[in-house]
């Protein structure tokens, strides 16, 4: 004699599954060019320009911070470490960077 698999069956309601319709651009019924329209750009040259220069401002106030050790370890000089281009040029360059990137994101 042989065993019989015992089948269980759950419910005889089938759930019907809806195929999702394909995404369509919303932007007034016209189709989405795969191509980026520049009209629709956030920021135009000027304003990149903008933000390149205060890029570069700040990495000048930078570079002009840092700087170089002492000459003898055993010798402290105050006037390389308080030079008015580290204390006073450097951070305003590093201000005026910052000042033309908010310029250049919000123009």
């Amino acid at each position: 004699m042989s065993k019989k698999k015992k089948v269980v069956v759950s419910g005889s309601k089938k759930k019907v599954v809806k195929k999702p319709k394909p995404t369509s651009s919303r932007l007034s019924g016209e189709k989405a060019s795969s191509k980026s329209d520049r009209s629709n750009l956030i920021f135009r040259k000027e304003n990149y320009l903008y933000m390149l220069g205060g890029a570069a401002l700040l990495l000048l106030g930078f570079i002009l911070m840092s700087g170089g050790s002492m000459p003898s370890p055993d010798v402290w000089d105050e006037s390389l470490i308080y030079s008015p281009r580290r204390i006073t040029l450097a951070p305003i360059l590093i201000v005026a960077g910052l000042v033309l990137e908010v310029v250049g994101i919000f123009k």
